[in-house]
């Protein structure tokens, strides 16, 4: 990246106050403030992005001034751009959602439910987000109210994606799998790859063994990791 290359954005060509002095040497002039912002969001060329190196402090930056971006930074710092999900997987990952949190409700279980939109800090460097989360209270309480705010330094307890029809694009079975590894790398016990086109779901445990493929799959339950937590999958596949 070359030297005093802007990273978040570029100052907007005529939306500072411009002062213009009468040559008569009267009152100054103000002319009037647009309405646009003083900081445009930054668009960024697949080239440059893939020539890209951000720390995750940069790519906090990033996200803030690119609020309706999609964005995952890996461990070696490039951007992750992800696509905006079809309809159908939208409604599925909210159907998850809702009875993630109703089961996590019924066991009792003292954990902080999270949805697509948090993003995480891995141990690695990576910021990862995903479709559903869940962290221990305790880890979550120990954070200070910055951590919080931010993308919070930690890997979540139970990570679930939700596979798209199509394998391409990070959203896909290949790109997903490549993420659980990740997760689990970088701390998770538990994760759930969900593949509704084909009704099933790969569990990933802690540790090196090869990911549990249980189809068709009807219920997950996450056993003595989290004791009392089941999600009927009906619903979901439905879409």
């Amino acid at each position: 990246m070359r030297q005093h290359q802007r990273i978040v954005g570029r100052r907007h060509q005529g939306t500072a106050l411009s002062l213009q002095k009468r040559q008569n040497r009267g009152p100054m002039v103000v002319a009037e403030t647009p309405d646009t912002p003083c900081f445009e969001p930054l668009q960024l060329p697949l080239q440059l992005a893939q020539e890209l190196r951000l720390s995750p402090e940069q790519f906090e930056l990033v996200c803030q001034a690119n609020p309706d971006a999609v964005l995952e930074l890996s461990a070696d710092g490039h951007l992750i751009v992800m696509t905006p999900t079809g309809s159908e997987t939208s409604a599925r990952n909210s159907t998850l959602v809702v009875l993630l949190g109703l089961a996590l409700r019924a066991s009792g279980l003292p954990f902080k439910l999270f949805d697509s939109s948090g993003g995480f800090r891995l141990p690695d460097g990576s910021v990862l987000s995903p479709d559903a989360s869940l962290i221990q209270l305790e880890r979550w309480q120990a954070l200070t109210s910055r951590q919080q705010r931010s993308f919070a330094p930690l890997c979540p307890d139970l990570v679930i994606e939700l596979a798209s029809p199509s394998d391409e694009g990070p959203r896909g079975v290949s790109a997903l799998r490549r993420k659980m590894e990740l997760y689990r790398r970088n701390g998770s016990q538990l994760g759930w790859l969900l593949l509704p086109g084909e009704r099933a779901v790969e569990i990933w445990h802690a540790g090196d063994a090869p990911a549990q493929r249980i189809a068709p799959a009807t219920t997950l339950d996450a056993g003595d990791l989290f004791p009392g937590l089941q999600i009927e999958l009906a619903e979901i596949w439905q879409g």
